[in-house]
């Protein structure tokens, strides 16, 4: 199959997008699994913040809010750098280049988790490690994501970001998997690696940055770079002066595209909510609900498949009725569900299984149909600088998830409490969105 487009997404006949470079694209949503699925949901975040009855690196509750604090932190740094280094890729045309650095320096601090011994002096190693791997992991989904637009045409853009999500998910499967049965599930694992110190985890991260690694490769190798189109190439900047382009940039979309400014400040707030519902997923798993760290992963697998198999039905629905409609509903099951798992925190596990589930049926279609919304608005040109934004509104908002969680687990004095934390930032967004605008935008070059 081949899909023509042009460098904005228009379906006019100038370019030929292979099947090969979708898939490529694809690929690199499957290796960033690493980070998503291993490092910031399911492994080591539960490794950290350990389960009912093991705990190295401290008090679960405690854990869980410096947890939240850190990566609060992060989320600001990206919120005031990512802009800066969408537009500076837009305009030097280097896309790929920085998509690379940024994806292996990801990998290295995958690598370096292995380092993080199971004890309290090592905590903050790995917070700073999480906190590192999500700043560097952002600057390159920018990248990433403006990418989308030279591999799917205005007709395929929710098809081709829901697949992109969907093979993030069955990344996820394959990988925990490899972890599970390998490392974790074994009382000895493969090369002889136990439990004793958290090896079977911190292997587990070589693991991840070795599959990361490999998968980052084809996108770089099989898609053509970004070419500015000369009608709307600007001159280069000194760093701060990106700033003042992004300042009179801003004041430009308020002129003449006003619903596309609405759109990124409630999709920074509802994003974030649901990064908060993987993000402290498996830690409630293991800390409320009082999951093994095997049975965290084993949900973990069902909660991937879940996400992506709804993922890539509701792709299909995105094209024919439009993303807002799916992300309204994502959104009010989000919420419900949510809530469910808050109610029914005292009938134990099945009840997690149940309505946590049915909360990943929502998560992923809201995601794809939240980058395919923004996609359709983006001129030529500044695909980077408009997803920068989008990565800086979400990272404006970034300390909401983590803090309304933090929040909420001091006000109830437990860690399920933190539940609620993460629906209300959900609702918020979802009033937010409701008024905002789903016709395409007119934004000047």
């Amino acid at each position: 199959m081949h899909m023509t487009a042009t460098a904005a997404g228009d379906t006019e006949p100038t370019t030929i997008i292979p099947r090969s470079h979708v898939l490529s694209w694809g690929l690199w949503d499957w290796g960033s699994s690493a980070l998503n699925a291993v490092a910031t949901t399911f492994v080591f975040t539960v490794y950290l913040t350990g389960n009912s009855t093991n705990h190295p690196f401290g008090d679960v509750d405690s854990v869980s809010a410096m947890l939240g604090a850190t990566l609060g932190v992060a989320g600001f740094i990206v919120a005031v750098l990512a802009p800066i280094t969408g537009q500076r890729s837009d305009a030097s045309g280097r896309r790929k280049f920085w998509l690379a650095v940024n994806s292996y320096i990801v990998v290295l601090i995958l690598a370096l988790m292995f380092f993080v011994q199971a004890s309290p002096n090592y905590l903050w190693l790995g917070l700073l490690l999480l906190a590192a791997g999500t700043l560097f992991f952002e600057f390159a989904q920018v990248n990433y994501n403006a990418m989308l637009l030279s591999v799917s045409t205005k007709r395929t853009i929710g098809k081709v970001s829901a697949f992109g999500w969907s093979m993030g998910y069955f990344g996820g499967i394959v990988l925990l998997l490899i972890v599970y049965f390998g490392f974790i599930h074994p009382d000895v694992g493969l090369f002889g690696v136990t439990s004793a110190n958290g090896l079977s985890v911190r292997v587990s991260m070589l693991i991840a940055a070795i599959w990361f690694g490999i998968f980052a490769l084809p996108v770089l190798l099989a898609v053509p770079e970004y070419h500015v189109p000369e009608k709307v190439a600007r001159p280069k900047v000194s760093f701060f002066g990106s700033y003042v382009r992004l300042g009179h940039d801003i004041a430009r979309l308020w002129r003449t595209s006003r619903q596309t400014l609405y759109f990124l400040i409630a999709s920074a707030v509802f994003r974030d909510g649901l990064v908060g519902v993987f993000t402290f997923g498996g830690v409630l798993a293991a800390g409320t609900f009082g999951f093994s760290p095997s049975e965290v992963i084993i949900f973990a697998i069902a909660a991937n498949v879940t996400a992506g198999i709804s993922t890539v039905l509701v792709g299909r629905l995105d094209d024919r009725i439009g993303p807002k409609p799916v992300i309204v509903a994502a959104l009010v099951g989000l919420v419900v569900c949510g809530t469910a798992v808050f109610l029914l925190h005292d009938a134990g596990q099945t009840a997690f299984w149940i309505f946590g589930l049915a909360l990943c049926l929502f998560v992923g279609p809201a995601q794809s149909a939240s980058r395919s919304f923004l996609a359709r608005l983006i001129p030529a040109g500044r695909e980077g600088e408009i997803f920068g934004l989008y990565a800086t509104t979400g990272k404006a908002a970034t300390f909401l998830a983590p803090t309304a969680f933090a929040v909420f687990v001091a006000i109830g004095g437990e860690q399920y409490w933190g539940i609620l934390g993460i629906v209300l930032v959900l609702a918020i967004g979802l009033v937010v969105l409701i008024p905002v605008s789903a016709k395409p935008a007119t934004v000047a070059p």
